[in-house]
This record gives C-alpha cells, structure tokens and sequence, in this order.
C-alpha cells in the first residue's frame, strides 16, 4: 500500500512505524543504540523524523533483520554509511524492491541506489499522474 499525495517533511514516531513496519519501542531503543539515529523533537517533546533518518533506519532495520548484523557490527557498518546529500529527493513509503545480497555479504562500499530505482520512479509517477487525471475526469 503506497501512499499517494502531498509529501511531508517531517513524520510522527507512529506514521514511522506504520512506513518501516517496526514497532514505536523499537524505534526508541534503536536512538539509543545508534549514535547517527538522532531525531529532532518539537514544542510537545514529539520525535519528528526527517526523510533521511527515515532512510538510516530502513537501513538499520536491512542490515539487523536481512543480513542478520548483530548490534555491534550494525554499528561498524554505520560508520561509513554516508546518507544521499540530495534534498529534494521524497521518501518511498514502502521499498518495491528487496536487496539480492547474500546475509554474509561484506559491505565494504557505500549503500548503492539500485540502478532500476530512477525507472520504477519516473513509471510510479506516470502511473500517480494518469490516477489524477481520471478522477478529474
């Protein structure tokens, strides 16, 4: 179930445990453990989330639950991650595509955009627009 519609900036701790399947609590505990896992806080006290730390913990959550990292080497691991620099790019609510990376794999590199990633974009957007287009019609 994908999300269409106006983007959002900043996203409550609840809608970012509906995008990331992960429970609140793990996500508190997750700030705690990861130092690069630091969310902003609003007048109330809320936790609100940027797009980028949305995509550190969809990260996190690959390398503990896919590839099967403990804490401690999910932790090395994010020591050169390096997140996107771009700003204008929008989160994709739920990721279209799983990783094929075997759960012993080193991970030596940066974390790459997969190649395909910009199509099955650009082909979401078309179909986004032609849903707009019928209900205006």
């Amino acid at each position: 179930m994908k999300q269409l519609g106006i983007k959002k900036l900043y996203y409550s701790i609840s809608e970012v445990s509906k995008i990331t399947d992960l429970e609140q609590y793990v996500l508190r505990y997750w700030e705690s453990e990861f130092e690069q896992l630091k969310p902003a806080k609003n007048r109330a006290g809320n936790r609100i989330y940027t797009n980028k730390e949305i995509k550190l913990i969809l990260f996190i959550k690959r390398l503990l639950r896919e590839e099967r990292y403990t804490i401690e080497g999910a932790k090395q691991v994010l020591q050169s991650y390096a997140p996107d620099s771009e700003t204008g790019e929008q989160l994709e609510l739920i990721p279209e595509t799983s990783h094929n990376e075997s759960p012993g794999q080193q991970v030596a590199q940066q974390p790459r955009v997969p190649e395909n990633r910009l199509r099955n974009d650009l082909i979401e957007v078309k179909m986004f627009l032609e849903e707009l287009l019928v209900k205006m019609i």
